[in-house]
C-alpha cells in the first residue's frame, strides 16, 4: 500500500497538535490516530511508533527553520553583525516554533546520546566558518581570544533558555503573554550587546 501524503500530514498536524497541548509523554498513539480520523493500524503503518512520529516531527521542524541561521553562520559578515543577525533571527524561529525548546528537552530526557547522532542538531552546531573565524579575530587582536566552544555554547544558552523556563519567567515577572514576547523582543538587542562586550580586547 502506498502512502498518502495527505494522510501523513493529517498525523504530523495532530501529533504536532497534541504534543503542544499534553506534551509528548502523555500523549499516545491511540490519542495521535483519534485526532487524525485514522485507524490505530493506518496510524502503525506510517508511523510503527510514536517515537518514530516524534523524530520525524522534530527532524522536519529543525531542517526548515535552520537553513537562515546556517547560512548566516557560514556567510562573510563582519563578527558582530553575523552575531547580531544570528540572535535575532533564532529568536524570530523560537518564537513561531515554541515546540522546537520543548522537542529537543524532550529527547535529552529520553536520552542523551540521541542528541549527537541526528544529523540536523550536528549540522547547525558549531559551524567550521563561524569557529574558524572567532579564532582568527583574535588572532588579530580584534576580538578577546576566545573558546568558540564556549561562546557558541552561551550565545546558544542565552537564546533558548528563556523559552525553556517561560511559565516561571511569566510568573515571576508577573508578565502576560503580549510582555513575554516584548521581553524576548528585548532580547534581540541585550544578548549581542552582552556577547560582543565578552570579545572585547583586553587593555
Amino acid at each position: 500500500m502506498a502512502k498518502n501524503k495527505n494522510t501523513e500530514q493529517k498525523i504530523f498536524d495532530a501529533a504536532t497538535e497534541l504534543f503542544v497541548e499534553k506534551g509528548v509523554d502523555r500523549t499516545s498513539v491511540r490519542d495521535i490516530a483519534s485526532k487524525a480520523g485514522i485507524n490505530l493500524a493506518l496510524m502503525n503503518y506510517y508511523f510503527r511508533s510514536k517515537e518514530n512520529l516524534f523524530d520525524a516531527i522534530f527532524t522536519n521542524l529543525v531542517q526548515k527553520n535552520t537553513k537562515d541561521l546556517i547560512q548566516i553562520l557560514d556567510s562573510d559578515l563582519a563578527l558582530p553583525e553575523k552575531i547580531r543577525k544570528y540572535v535575532s533571527a533564532y529568536i524570530d524561529i523560537l518564537i513561531d516554533n515554541p515546540l522546537l525548546v520543548s522537542f529537543f528537552m524532550a529527547i535529552l530526557h529520553r536520552s542523551r546520546e540521541k542528541i549527537t547522532e541526528m544529523e540536523v542538531v550536528s549540522n547547525l552546531y558549531g559551524r567550521e566558518i563561524f569557529t574558524q573565524q572567532i579564532i582568527e579575530e583574535g588572532k588579530k587582536g580584534n576580538i578577546r581570544k576566545t573558546d568558540p566552544s564556549h561562546f557558541f555554547v552561551d550565545m546558544i544558552s542565552m537564546i533558548t533558555f528563556p523559552f525553556a523556563i517561560k511559565p516561571l519567567i511569566k510568573h515571576k515577572n508577573e508578565l502576560s503573554e503580549e510582555e513575554f514576547n516584548a521581553f524576548i523582543e528585548e532580547r534581540k538587542t541585550t544578548i549581542p550587546e552582552m556577547l560582543l562586550k565578552t570579545l572585547q580586547p583586553c587593555e
